[in-house]
């Protein structure tokens, strides 16, 4: 009998640190022994650049566009310590759908049992999450990943993308599609973004599966076409990593967030305003911070 591949699908705003948060996830999982596959969802295909030295690789809709038929074998690619790396890619500038590339390359792979064929113990979606509609949401909607987790920092824009993640998960659950497993907190430096992160989570009924901080060794690495796990191994921050993924390698039980309403988080963003403001004004009172 085959194993169960478990497939988990990585969120985030554009920009906010989301592939270069998979492909250490990636990194570090197949350091622990497990045979990964990272599949890239954005457009841009450069999901997992980190993974193969800073080189890009040919994804399924281009390759598709050039012969009509493909294998599943010419679009996978081997990268850092053997994980297999697949880039669905997008469609021409100015045309089509963005996320017509996921609904296309994970029908491919379904058709030809490459996930069965590899002997799989992870497929990692990278995707992108500014908007939850169409291909970008095949992941949720169909009940692909089993598990789906946010790449947030604690400011606004993120914050309000990991909240219209929510609520496509939210919705999605009523038909069989996956549940929310926590928010990677990322860029947590400041004593107060943790506190951000801490009141979002609690207040959409979720969790902090991990807290990773801003640091240059990330720039450095990623400068050398390579994660943190691979360039830069002894590092406190190659640690964090390799935290994430014992955590999310031990993680079982997903669930239905409670996404806010928009008037709700603007009321809760415009609260956390006022208080970092007098925090930085010198005028803020305990009573203040209990009361957000």
């Amino acid at each position: 009998m085959a194993k169960k591949t478990t497939q988990i699908a990585i969120y985030g705003k554009g920009g906010i640190g989301k592939s270069t948060t998979t492909s250490n996830l990636s990194a570090a999982l197949s350091e622990m022994g497990y045979k990964v596959m990272q599949f890239g969802c954005d457009p841009k295909s450069d999901s997992t650049n980190t993974l193969r030295n800073g080189k890009y690789i040919p994804t399924v809709l281009d390759t598709l566009r050039e012969k009509s038929t493909v294998k599943a074998s010419e679009v996978i690619f081997e990268g850092f310590h053997g994980i297999y790396c697949v880039e669905a890619g997008g469609p021409a500038p100015g045309v089509g759908c963005a996320g017509r590339g996921i609904i296309t390359a994970v029908e491919l792979f379904k058709q030809q049992k490459v996930f069965e064929e590899l002997d799989l113990d992870y497929v990692i979606y990278d995707v992108l999450g500014d908007v939850v509609c169409g291909g970008f949401a095949v992941p949720i909607r169909e009940g692909i990943a089993e598990h789906v987790f946010t790449v947030s920092s604690a400011d606004f824009m993120s914050i309000y993308a990991s909240n219209n993640l929510f609520k496509g998960i939210h919705k999605y659950s009523r038909s069989g599609g996956a549940l929310l497993g926590g928010v990677i907190a990322n860029s947590i430096n400041a004593p107060y973004s943790k506190e951000i992160i801490d009141d979002f989570v609690a207040k959409t009924n979720t969790q902090v599966i991990e807290y990773v901080p801003r640091s240059v060794t990330v720039t450095q690495s990623e400068l050398q076409g390579k994660t943190t796990i691979e360039a830069a191994p002894n590092t406190a921050q190659a640690d964090v990593y390799r935290s994430l993924a014992g955590k999310i390698a031990n993680h079982r039980e997903s669930k239905v967030p409670a996404p806010l309403e928009i008037g709700e988080l603007r009321e809760w963003a415009a609260k956390w305003g006022d208080y970092l403001l007098a925090m930085e004004t010198g005028t803020i009172r305990t009573e203040q911070a209990s009361n957000l």
